[in-house]
């Protein structure tokens, strides 16, 4: 690909689309012409065409920096799919592995790299970097470089040092969700030559907001569900919470299963892919669902909890009604909500001793000396590290992320990383071995059919695969390998399928560990400024669709649709008020079509609730339509 190559071709010719979604053109011209940009565009707006494309466009290999594991992973499968060099390393990946990825960023034939960012910090990593030929870093999630966001990271701090050894190399930086203060602040720190934001309207007219208060919370989501067609995702704030809403919902006859970072890589795979085949209609799951799924056919989205950010919740609810048809999200409240918020906030930043002890145990449970685990990284059980040191699981889990805001240690979710297998014999050595060791002659000469090329290099393989081959179960042969390992026969990395923890700075005294107070306490004070915003959403009666446009910096007009607007959470006029109301709304509509401000305007101060759900309800029998922002009498 050469840079004569014609951005609307790319986009025909690997994806088959017609033509770009609005504003995807003016972000990938803006880097075709080299300018560092922020790109700021809401879930579901194709962030990722606005660096594939320009990518393709010139010669050399795109740096990809993202946090999610799940998301490079399935990007990389996709671009592979289109016939495009992509590779990915993160936390976990075996020294090998991750050697042989970047040999072939520098020498071969890779168009995108993706990089965790605390790979990105390795020294492995950047020595490499430095001799390759990049044309574009692209930036995913920006906002994790933000100490005032809500999802700060300090590996992405480490992404400037690309910039010193490619300073004409042009960075797009992408996000879903930022504030002004974000916005920037991630251009101050990604040091843009000049400001440059290209950013969409938060605003979704198709999603119609609403906060309903209630204690019988599964009661209101059962008729939100029996009443709402289509496909849906309900959040819930833990494993057990979700596990129970499924299972009550599918004894009410609703297609549902969980979905959360607890499950196995294959079995999360079969439920999204379920889901979106429209084969369970509802997925309840934590927030470790919908990043990177893009179903456009999305009804409903219910929360039965109130996320800690504006940010999170815009974020999740966002999923609903990519198709630009109308969709609900559902915020089902209680005081609850609120308290649990404000008690997870002290949970969230403990005191120092505690952290301490925290990481104490850590360096015990891995058996690792002072000074030594730099780089390095180990399985991790939450449930039974906690068990073992008689720790509190909630309040270790915000210690252990502490640790990961503060760059002591990285902490990932599950991730799948394949099984690899190296032959180390030579071919005569392997016959003789054979001759000697008849009964694993089915199991290497099976390998070696399969997988060619594993006498030079190590290669991945698929273990439940190969089982099938030799009729053995997935035990049995993960049994033989290791023992052909033991020979120095082969050289095998069985497959891991469990969460991760990565040492980022060598095990300290606990003494050692230290933490910025100042910048710790600006951090809480930022995070109680976020929960105070959230519950202010759920709490105040004004419009939902202004209240979450001024906190992204947008003014927005009432929307008409949300529960505030139509007062669902309000007394209902009686039969014969709401008559004499509906008369006058057909009395002035008759005269001219006006927009639901200027109708409601011509009622007295006192009455203007219920006009707004006299008008909802005339609105929803087609009694009277909306057209061009104006209301018009249909009868």
């Amino acid at each position: 690909m050469t840079n004569s190559a014609d951005p609307l071709t790319i986009l025909q010719q690997y994806w088959s689309f017609d033509s770009f979604r609005p504003l995807q053109l003016d972000i990938i011209n803006s880097v075709l012409n080299g300018q560092d940009t922020l790109a700021l565009l809401p879930t579901g707006g194709g962030k990722s065409i606005c660096f594939q494309v320009p990518a393709l466009a010139k010669d050399g290999i795109c740096l990809v920096v993202s946090p999610l594991i799940s998301l490079m992973k399935d990007q990389v499968y996709n671009l592979n799919k289109r016939n495009i060099e992509a590779s990915a390393i993160y936390s976990g990946m075996p020294y090998r592995d991750l050697d042989r990825i970047l040999d072939n960023a520098v020498y071969g034939k890779t168009k995108f790299l993706y990089l965790s960012p605390e790979r990105l910090a390795s020294e492995l990593a950047l020595e490499r970097i430095k001799k390759m030929n990049v044309n574009l870093i692209a930036i995913d999630e920006a906002h994790c470089i933000s100490q005032w966001g809500y999802d700060f990271r300090p590996a992405y701090l480490q992404i400037n040092e690309i910039r010193e050894w490619h300073p004409k190399v042009p960075v797009l930086a992408l996000t879903a969700t930022a504030t002004t203060e974000v916005i920037d602040d991630i251009q101050e720190k990604l040091e843009f030559k000049s400001k440059n934001l290209i950013q969409g309207s938060f605003e979704r007219k198709n999603l119609v907001y609403a906060v309903l208060k209630e204690e019988n919370k599964f009661s209101k989501l059962l008729e939100i569900l029996q009443n709402v067609k289509g496909t849906s995702i309900v959040y819930a704030r833990s494993r057990k919470k979700t596990k129970e809403i499924a299972l009550q919902l599918r004894k009410a006859k609703i297609s549902a299963d969980v979905y959360h970072a607890g499950l196995s890589t294959k079995q999360r795979s079969e439920i999204q892919q379920n889901w979106i085949d429209n084969k369970i209609r509802v997925v309840v799951a934590t927030n470790a669902f919908g990043m990177g799924i893009d179903k456009p056919d999305v009804r409903t989205v219910v929360h039965l909890d109130l996320p800690d950010s504006l940010e999170a919740y815009y974020q999740e609810a966002g999923r609903a009604g990519r198709d630009q048809q109308k969709a609900y999200t559902v915020l089902l409240y209680s005081n609850e909500d609120k308290i649990r918020l404000e008690k997870n906030l002290e949970l969230s930043y403990p005191e120092l001793k505690k952290v301490r002890t925290v990481y104490r145990a850590l360096a015990s449970y891995f058996q690792l000396a002072i000074g030594s685990g730099k780089g390095k990284s180990f399985d991790f059980v939450l449930v039974e590290f906690c068990k073992n040191y008689d720790l509190g699981i909630l309040e270790t889990f915000n210690i252990l992320k502490l640790l990961d805001r503060e760059a002591y240690i990285s902490l990932s979710d599950a991730i799948f990383i394949p099984s690899t297998l190296y032959v180390k014999m030579g071919k005569v050595e392997l016959y003789d071995f054979l001759i000697k060791n008849q009964k694993f002659e089915n199991l290497l000469k099976t390998i070696l059919r399969v997988y060619q090329g594993a006498f030079k290099s190590h290669i991945k393989i698929n273990e439940q695969q190969l089982a099938k081959y030799l009729n053995l179960n997935h035990k049995e042969l993960g049994s033989q390998l290791t023992y052909l390992n033991q020979l120095n026969i082969i050289s095998y990395t069985p497959q891991k399928d469990v969460p991760q923890i990565t040492y980022l700075t060598e095990n300290l005294r606990p003494g050692d560990l230290d933490i910025d107070m100042k910048l710790f306490q600006f951090r809480k004070e930022r995070q109680k400024e976020r929960i105070k915003d959230a519950i202010d959403y759920a709490e105040k009666e004004t419009c939902r669709n202004v209240l979450l446009l001024k906190y992204f910096g947008e003014q927005g007009k009432v929307c008409g649709n949300c529960d505030v607007c139509t007062g669902r959470n309000k007394t209902q006029p009686a039969d014969d008020e709401f008559e004499t109301l509906k008369q006058k709304v057909r009395w002035v509509l008759e005269k001219e079509a006006l927009s639901i401000e200027d109708l409601t305007a011509s009622f007295s101060p006192k009455y203007r609730e219920k006009v707004l759900t006299v008008i909802s309800f005339l609105l929803d029998e087609s009694i009277i339509l909306k057209e061009n922002e104006k209301l018009i009498w249909n009868m």
